[in-house]
């Protein structure tokens, strides 16, 4: 629907939402409401505000000026990096097109000045395939994405991050299952968010990263 319908976005959705009777939601939409629900399961600890402070601070001690954010949303930390007068190249990247389309609203992209809409790219694209147009960039960052990939998928964006796009600079954030005792409102053994296929104690996540660095030292 949305290749055949490219500039008509509510048509789309709405023969989408006919074809399948209801029974399979917008995925879009879905995940729009899955992010309002862990925003706010989050909001009393600013545990947002937390992540991108730093960040923001890993960028500047690394000295990158070209930065991928891979798996943007709706532009929360593309905000932020506009900020950063040391960033000459911020590019967006999300799988959903509603979201590229609110992160635009929300950045205002329309009424941005000249100088600063040079800066900023949004494109569409999926984590799970190489893509040329992540390559040759100084950072990565990839915030609160890697907990909706279930084993496979996650196996496929370490390949597509590490072994193809190598940016010098990684940046990867995901939730901390030992935090999650702070949460009055979360049920012992259960996940922040429906659609989390995990959530990684540190030790854990170490060892993820540790081993996609040995797999891409390997090459």
């Amino acid at each position: 629907m949305k290749r055949y319908l490219p500039r008509q976005r509510q048509l789309a959705r709405e023969a989408l939402a006919q074809l399948t009777e209801g029974d399979n939601p917008d995925p879009d939409a879905r995940e729009e409401a899955r992010a309002e629900e862990e925003a706010k399961m989050e909001a009393p600890i600013r545990l947002w505000q937390q992540r991108m402070g730093g960040v923001v601070a890993v960028l500047r001690s690394a000295g990158a000026q070209r930065v991928l954010d891979l798996g943007c949303g709706e532009g929360k930390l593309l905000k932020s990096l506009l900020e950063e007068k040391g960033l000459t190249e911020i590019v967006g990247m999300d799988v959903s097109y509603r979201s590229l389309e609110v992160a635009s609203r929300n950045l205002r992209l329309d009424r941005m000045p000249a100088k600063q809409r040079e800066r900023l790219k949004l494109i569409h694209g999926s984590l799970m395939y190489r893509d040329k147009r992540l390559a040759g960039y100084d950072a990565a960052t990839v915030v609160e994405v890697i907990e909706h990939l279930d084993a496979p998928r996650l196996a496929a964006f370490e390949r597509v991050l590490f072994e193809a796009a190598r940016p010098k600079t990684v940046i990867v954030t995901t939730p901390n299952a030992e935090y999650n005792v702070k949460f009055d409102t979360l049920p012992a053994g259960k996940f922040r968010h429906k659609d989390h296929r995990f959530e990684w104690t540190r030790t854990e996540f170490q060892q993820w990263s540790a081993g996609s660095v040995s797999a891409l030292d390997t090459e």
